[in-house]
């Protein structure tokens, strides 16, 4: 899905529509609703509305399909306010390696037969995009449980 198509599903899916979400953030229904729909040149969605759609509804669709166009991953990273342990980590390293075999596995059946169409590409992409993510996770935990702060250094007084 394009990122004009995603943005009006956004929209429209948001509890009570457009109707509801345009006032939150700060424009009429019927300008949302211009600036959603893909075949409306009148009114264009600019990078502002669009973080403030994705803000208020709390729905990463758009920018989503923004990396997707562009081929990028996005990884939504564990909430700051929990409280990792190494167990977690240790779990997520358990169905990282599930995940590799999953891949490996896909990869066989995908090319036995010497191409790849375009189901298997979008699984073998998925895949990959599930690991990317738990690298991520991985990586994001373990920097928030053993990363060193810094100690503060004490302020110089002025003479």
């Amino acid at each position: 899905m394009n990122i004009l198509d995603t943005a009006h599903a956004v929209a429209h899916d948001y509890p009570g529509g457009c109707e509801s979400l345009a006032p939150r953030i700060g424009m009429s229904p019927a300008v949302l609703r211009s600036k959603v729909n893909p075949n409306t040149d009148t009114h264009k969605l600019t990078l502002q509305d669009a973080v403030r759609i994705t803000d208020t509804t709390n729905d990463e669709r758009i920018i989503e399909a923004w990396a997707t166009a562009r081929d990028l991953v996005l990884v939504k990273l564990p909430a700051a306010s929990d409280e990792p342990d190494n167990e977690e980590i240790l779990q997520k390293f358990l169905n990282l390696t599930m995940q590799y075999g999953e891949l490996a596995k896909r990869h066989q059946e995908a090319t036995e037969d010497g191409e790849v169409d375009d189901q298997e590409m979008a699984d073998l992409e998925r895949i990959g995009a599930a690991i990317h993510r738990s690298v991520e996770e991985i990586n994001a935990l373990t920097k928030r449980i053993y990363k060193r702060v810094p100690a503060a250094r004490p302020a110089v007084k002025a003479a």
